[in-house]
């Protein structure tokens, strides 16, 4: 009992550090977002520093789990619960990863006034923020009804993503001298659209986690 009690602490323990893995990656979209909205080059570089705390963040995460695994020696859902931790923290970190290439694109534009202002990309930003708060929150509680959500919601951003980029097509057609720059923001929303894509896939984890069936990953 006593064994068992230490092992659903330290399942707690991974699970929080998941939770603020993820705080930090929704932090670094966020600010990420707002640098180029505003153009804060500060604010860029703050998020392109943070980066290097989500990959170690991510490393440490991966090592408690093979403690626990070796430890252990988990059987049946809990060894499914560690695995899609292992999982999620990989979905993490390259979501950081597009956070610290949307922060470079506002240090490509800084010196620049921009095309138009930023409506949809902030908006894009905004459903992934929920998005990945709701993949985690549906991870931590086993919840599918939530985890099925998310990936409906990934619909919206995707076709927002297709708004985004139609619009800066025009501008480019229009205009040749809006190419470099609305190419940059069409990386963004590209950017944007993948976090969405890997939080899905943390919802797809966990239903795969609860069912036992294994879905497509995008």
């Amino acid at each position: 009992m006593v064994t068992r009690q230490s092992y659903d602490q330290e399942l707690e323990a991974l699970r929080q550090e998941l939770l603020r893995m993820g705080r930090m990656v929704r932090d670094a979209i966020q600010n990420a977002v707002q640098s180029l909205a505003r153009q804060d080059v500060e604010l860029a570089r703050q998020v392109m520093t943070g980066d290097d705390i989500i990959d170690q963040l991510e490393i440490d995460i991966e090592d408690k789990c093979m403690v626990l695994i070796a430890r252990q020696q988990p059987m049946a859902r809990d060894l499914r619960i560690i695995g899609t931790g292992l999982k999620i923290t990989t979905d993490l970190e390259r979501m950081g990863d597009h956070a610290y290439d949307i922060a470079n694109v506002t240090l490509r534009l800084a010196n620049q006034p921009l095309i138009k202002p930023l409506v949809d990309i902030p908006r894009m930003a905004n459903m992934a923020q929920k998005m990945l708060s709701d993949s985690l929150e549906a991870y931590v509680t086993l919840d599918i009804t939530l985890a099925e959500q998310i990936c409906q919601a990934d619909d919206e951003v995707d076709n927002l993503y297709q708004q985004v980029f139609r619009e800066l097509l025009t501008f480019m057609m229009e205009d040749p001298r809006t190419i470099t720059q609305a190419t940059q923001l069409i990386f963004v929303a590209r950017y944007l659209e993948r976090i969405a894509d890997h939080t899905t896939n943390i919802a797809e984890w966990t239903i795969d986690l609860v069912t036992g069936q294994r879905r497509r990953k995008k």
